[in-house]
């Protein structure tokens, strides 16, 4: 008697058309108008007091956009995970005090040598093996210590701008309870619908021509190298990248790091000579890219990273239009909106940093110092609460631990 043999069952090939989703890309959306609101202000802070020219802030803003673009949809497509990549929050942060300090040639030297040793750091593999000896719970407590602030500010933002704000949150958990994989769309339009009848959106003029990018040439001073690349440097990878890392893998998606710290690396020293200070994982926008509501289905959320690269890139090349209409937005309701959209993430990462395992008690115990330290924002020598947080609880554990005898 023959026996036919049935041919093996295969899972189907990626494709965008089968696996595209308008929750993920309205995630991917929202991801892009949450990095705008937000950290584009501290761009934007750090080049009026250097003094830059508007040409030269738009290049800015235009180098940060697309080269963050360019990495995410890459990256989303090729990894098949929502890769978030974006422009380093601390760094800008560092830039408003340091950058008037310097000619912009030599800052951008100072930004190529940053973009080099971060490449170095993540290509061999370095970086993520740091990461992995770290016990999860303490880098769950990390990106909870990121992501709390975003989250604590929902309330006072109601208080402030009780119309706008208010109607967000109404919308938000309306959206939770109906439509759940659309809540933060919700959100975002009923906020923006009340801001607009309220008044509360101020009249702007934009000017919708395409931003032209600016090339400067680098020149390289040790005193910029000091006072930029390295600060840079420190708080890019320990304020950005490994909480980036961090959130995928609370998400479930196992990070190639050296493959998504090379891709980020490169773009940094190809962009920078635009003007682009630190391109990075992100950790609170892939907090929205990641979650369920960007899509049930777990390996069809790759499209939220892609949808945000493309948003990225279409509103990088209207720089100067894009910066002018959100100004318009209430900043509070901007506030709310991240507040909410990160609400999944932040109970994911809590839950993670509390949840014991397999691990030893001394661990939770260590977990809870990280958070409290990460949460406190200190910044000794310039360097961001996220390393101390890392910092600390690894020392605690260490002392901790009980040693098998």
């Amino acid at each position: 008697m023959s026996t036919e043999v049935q041919p093996r069952q295969r899972s189907p090939r990626p494709s965008l058309r089968r696996d595209w989703s308008l929750s993920a890309t309205l995630a991917g959306f929202v991801a892009v108008v949450v990095s705008y609101a937000g950290p584009l202000l501290v761009v934007l802070e750090a080049a009026r007091a250097a003094e830059l020219s508007s040409a030269q802030t738009a290049s800015w803003v235009w180098a940060i956009s697309v080269g963050s673009g360019i990495t995410c949809v890459l990256c989303s497509w090729w990894f098949r995970q929502p890769v978030m990549v974006a422009w380093s929050i601390p760094g800008a942060a560092l830039l408003i005090t340091s950058l008037g300090n310097y000619t912009f040639s030599d800052a951008i030297g100072a930004y190529i040598v940053t973009a080099i040793l971060g490449l170095l750091l993540g290509v061999t593999g370095l970086f993520g093996k740091i990461l992995d000896a770290i016990p999860k719970p303490i880098t769950a407590a990390v990106l909870a210590g990121v992501l709390l602030p975003f989250s604590i500010q929902v309330a006072p933002s109601v208080v402030e701008n009780p119309a706008p704000a208010g109607a967000l949150v109404v919308g938000y958990l309306l959206g939770k309870r109906f439509v759940p994989r659309y809540a933060v769309f919700v959100a975002m339009a009923s906020g923006i619908a009340v801001a607009w009848i309220s008044g509360a959106i101020t009249s702007v003029s934009p000017d919708f021509g395409l931003t032209v990018p600016v090339l400067t040439m680098p020149t390289f001073s040790w005193a910029a190298i000091a006072g930029i690349s390295i600060p840079l440097l420190i708080v890019t990878a320990a304020g950005q990248n490994a909480p980036g890392l961090a959130m995928m893998k609370t998400a479930n998606f196992p990070p190639h790091d050296r493959g998504l710290l090379g891709a980020s690396g490169v773009a940094s020293v190809l962009f920078a000579p635009f003007g682009s200070h630190a391109l990075n994982l992100a950790a609170v926008t892939a907090g929205i890219a990641t979650s369920p509501e960007a899509h049930p289905e777990h390996r069809r959320r790759y499209i939220a990273g892609i949808a945000c690269g493309a948003f990225y890139i279409v509103f990088g090349a209207f720089a100067s239009t894009i910066v002018t209409l959100f100004s318009a937005i209430p900043p509070g309701m901007i506030s709310a909106l991240a507040g909410v959209a990160l609400l999944g993430a932040l109970q994911g990462s809590m839950f993670d940093s509390m949840h014991q395992g397999n691990y030893q008690p001394a661990v939770i115990e260590a977990a809870l110092i990280t958070l409290v330290v990460t949460v406190s924002g200190i910044q000794p020598f310039g360097i961001v609460s996220a390393f101390w947080g890392i910092l600390v609880g690894v020392v605690s554990f260490g002392i901790l631990r009980r040693r098998p005898r």
